[in-house]
C-alpha cells in the first residue's frame, strides 16, 4: 500500500495502519492449523446434521475465481451435497465457464445458472458508470448476495457456503469500494437517475427479505475458507490436479469486465490500483514478499494489444461509443453518499431498532 490511498497514516517505525490492523485486529482472529481442523470438522458436522431429510446440505455460489472453487471442492472432499449457483450477469470469460464446466463435471453437483436479462443488467452497470462512483462493481455483488439466500430458501437449504475468508481479503484502501455491498436503497437510487429500464430479472435484497431469510427462515452463512487451508498457491496446484482449473492472471479476472473495471477504469479515474490491496493482504498473511508484489505491481495487467481488444468489445457490449465512454470517465468523480443510502432510511433504523429490542428480549429472557 501507498500514498494512494488517501487516509493511509504511517508510525515511527514506518508500518501503516493496514499492517497494525492486521497485526493487531486480524491476525488473532485467524485460526492455528490444529484448530483450524477442528473448527473446520464442527462446521460440516454442523451443515450434516442440520441438513438431514433435505435434498442439498448448502449452497454454493461460483464465480469460476480461486475462492469459490475452493469452497466447491471442500464441500465435495468433506461429503456434502451442494446445489451450486452461478450469477450469469453476461462477462464470464471463456475461461471461467471452462473452469465452471470442469469443477461441475468432476463434482457431480447438481447446478443452477441464474440468468440475468442482460439489457437490465447493462443498463444498472451503465448507472453507476454515469454517477461516476467509486464502487461499479455493486450490481454484481449485490446481485449475488440476494440471490443466494434465495435460492437457498425455494431449494430448503439452510447453509450458504462462502469463499471469503480472512487472511487473503482484509485489507483495502479507505474509499476503495463501497462497504456496504447490500445497499438495496443507494442502488435502486442510483438507477432510479440514469437507469432507464425496470429492475425485473435482477434480484434484490430489501432489508425485509433479509430478515425473512435469515431471523424467519434460520438460514445460516458460513465462510468456509476461515476454517480451510488457504494459501492461495496450494489452492491453485490443487485446483489444477483436481479440475484443470487454469488461473486469469487477476484476482476476480474470471469476470472481464471486472478485470478492465480494476485494471483500466480505477488506476485511469480513481488513481486506485486494487492488486496493491489484494498483495499486501498476501504479504501479511505471509504468502509472498513484500518484494515479491513489488515486482508483480510493475508489470500491468494488459499490455497494449490486450487492453485495446478489451476496450473494445467492453464499450460495444454496454452500447456505447468511445467517445461516449471516455465522456463517463471524464465526470467529476461522486461519493456513494451523494445519493440516498440505507444509513439515512428510517425504515433501516426502524428495522435495525426492532432487530436489537429482539436480541435485547432474548438475552434477557435467558
Amino acid at each position: 500500500m501507498d500514498t494512494t490511498d488517501l487516509y493511509i497514516k504511517f508510525d515511527a517505525n514506518g508500518y501503516c495502519n493496514h499492517c497494525n490492523t492486521f497485526e493487531k485486529k486480524i491476525k488473532p482472529r485467524i485460526f492455528s492449523k490444529q484448530k483450524r481442523k477442528l473448527y473446520f470438522n464442527k462446521q460440516i458436522d454442523l451443515i450434516k446434521s442440520g441438513s438431514q431429510g433435505r435434498k442439498y446440505n448448502c449452497i454454493i455460489g461460483l464465480s469460476g475465481g480461486r475462492d469459490s472453487s475452493y469452497a466447491v471442492y471442500l464441500a465435495k472432499e468433506f461429503g456434502l451435497n451442494a446445489l451450486v449457483i452461478h450469477f450469469d450477469n453476461g462477462w464470464d470469460s471463456e475461461l471461467a465457464i471452462n473452469n465452471i464446466e470442469n469443477i461441475i463435471k468432476k463434482t457431480g453437483f447438481d447446478y443452477y445458472n441464474y440468468i440475468v436479462d442482460w439489457d437490465e443488467f447493462c443498463d444498472l452497470q451503465l448507472s453507476y458508470l454515469k454517477a461516476s462512483v467509486v464502487d461499479v462493481e455493486i450490481p454484481t455483488d449485490l446481485g449475488i448476495f440476494s440471490l443466494l439466500p434465495r435460492m437457498a430458501n425455494n431449494f430448503n437449504a439452510k447453509y450458504i457456503l462462502f469463499g471469503e475468508n480472512l487472511e487473503t481479503e482484509s485489507i483495502m484502501g479507505e474509499g476503495w469500494n463501497y462497504k456496504n455491498k447490500l445497499d438495496y436503497i443507494n442502488l435502486k437510487a442510483i438507477h432510479k437517475k440514469y437507469g432507464e429500464k425496470e429492475l425485473k430479472s435482477f434480484p434484490l435484497l430489501t432489508q425485509l427479505k433479509e430478515i425473512y431469510y435469515y431471523n424467519i427462515m434460520k438460514i445460516k452463512q458460513i465462510n468456509i475458507l476461515n476454517y480451510a487451508n488457504c494459501n492461495y498457491k496450494e489452492i491453485e496446484d490443487l485446483l489444477k490436479k483436481e479440475f484443470k482449473w487454469r488461473d486469469y492472471g487477476v484476482k476476480h479476472g474470471e469476470s472481464i469486465f471486472t478485470k478492465f473495471y480494476q485494471s483500466y477504469v480505477l488506476p485511469k479515474k480513481f488513481n486506485i490500483d486494487k492488486r496493491r490491496a489484494h498483495l499486501s493482504s498476501l504479504i501479511c498473511s505471509l504468502q509472498i514478499t513484500r518484494d515479491e508484489a513489488l515486482e508483480i505491481i510493475t508489470k500491468p495487467v494488459y499490455n497494449n494489444d490486450e487492453l485495446k481488444e478489451e476496450y473494445e468489445y467492453i464499450v460495444k457490449k454496454l452500447k456505447l461509443s468511445s467517445k461516449k465512454f471516455e465522456e463517463i470517465m471524464s465526470l467529476p468523480i461522486k461519493s456513494h453518499f451523494d445519493f440516498p443510502t440505507m444509513e439515512k432510511s428510517k425504515t433501516y433504523s426502524f428495522l435495525n431498532k426492532l432487530k436489537r429490542l429482539k436480541y435485547l428480549f432474548l438475552f434477557d429472557s435467558k
